[in-house]
């Protein structure tokens, strides 16, 4: 998945200035109870970046911190909360620069490109004019069976067990099953604890090949 909303962070990354002040970042119009603070400064952990002013910090331009919350629209490069994806883009947003949404992971959240999975999450589908034309993906819980779009994380515990070419819109597609004896392997596929690959199949995963597990 392309990180397109990271191609701005450096922005936020930058030098940092020197003995600014908290007066320095502050822009004259008022704000909410979070804080502004000068590029370069640390975001403390659960929160996220919500305003610009290129002004502020005697140009260096400063940057709007709050805590984190459900549909929170945020500056391009701010941090992404653990448990947190990315929802939505509006190009123009926090002034220029670009912002984009973060909204607390559930079963089947459609995501732009570049979104984190939460661990025991996989992708499982892909529209590329989604997300105002950047590209969106599903997430999903993993369970048995389920299928996947090439670059999915394959979720601890589990094996690939098939593919299809055609899949997830044409970019591909792989089984993810539960780890145990018996089952077929694509390539690629982890082998989790307590486990071993055995016998070759040339036909297997489609054509692919793949191995059968065994006990270790």
């Amino acid at each position: 998945m392309l990180s397109a909303f990271a191609l701005v962070a450096a922005v936020i990354v930058g030098s940092t200035m020197s003995g600014a002040t908290s007066a320095e970042a502050k822009p004259a119009w008022g704000w909410g109870n979070g804080r502004w603070a000068c590029s370069g400064a640390p975001v403390p952990a659960g929160w996220v970046i919500t305003g610009y002013d290129s002004k502020g910090c005697n140009f260096a331009g400063s940057w709007y911190q709050q805590p984190v919350s459900d549909g929170i629209w945020t500056c391009s490069g701010s941090p992404v909360v653990p448990g947190y994806v990315i929802i939505a883009h509006d190009q123009r947003g926090c002034n220029g620069i670009g912002s984009w949404r973060h909204g607390l992971v559930h079963d089947g959240i459609w995501t732009c490109s570049g979104s984190p999975v939460v661990q025991g999450y996989v992708i499982t589908d892909h529209q590329q004019s989604g997300c105002g034309g950047i590209g969106a993906w599903r997430h999903n819980v993993a369970r048995d069976g389920i299928w996947t779009c090439s670059g999915s994380p394959v979720v601890q515990g589990y094996v690939i067990t098939d593919h299809q070419q055609a899949g997830c819109g044409g970019i591909g597609a792989w089984r993810h099953n539960t780890a145990r004896v018996g089952l077929w392997t694509c390539p690629g596929s982890p082998v989790p604890a307590g486990f071993r690959s055995a016998s070759y199949q040339a036909s297997g995963c489609n054509g692919l090949g793949a191995w059968v597990l065994v006990k270790a």
